[in-house]
């Protein structure tokens, strides 16, 4: 019973290790990922602000969706990262801002 319960952790580690660049990774794609699709739903499609947040919600809450539609800008905060996505153009489309 032990040795299996100390294969599975070290099987976990050993799987953490791997993709540590991944999962470091990940938070940033919450928030790039809300940003540049709720942009594009909303600026590029013309569609509403309530379909658009709907259109990009995930399982993980963001803590931060706001637009600037003046400037056709977009703010997304989520797992401690931030993102902004602004409208490029008509040809363009919306781009994630650095």
């Amino acid at each position: 019973m032990k040795r299996g319960l100390l294969l599975m952790v070290a099987v976990l580690l050993a799987w953490v290790w791997h993709e540590r660049q991944a999962l470091g990774d990940f938070p940033g794609v919450l928030s790039a990922y809300s940003a540049k699709e709720y942009c594009s739903c909303r600026f590029v499609m013309g569609f509403d602000e309530g379909y658009c947040r709907g259109y990009v919600r995930q399982y993980l809450p963001l803590s931060r969706l706001d637009e600037d539609s003046g400037r056709r800008l977009v703010f997304a905060d989520g797992l401690g990262r931030s993102a902004q996505a602004a409208w490029q153009g008509p040809r363009v489309g919306c781009r994630l801002l650095p």
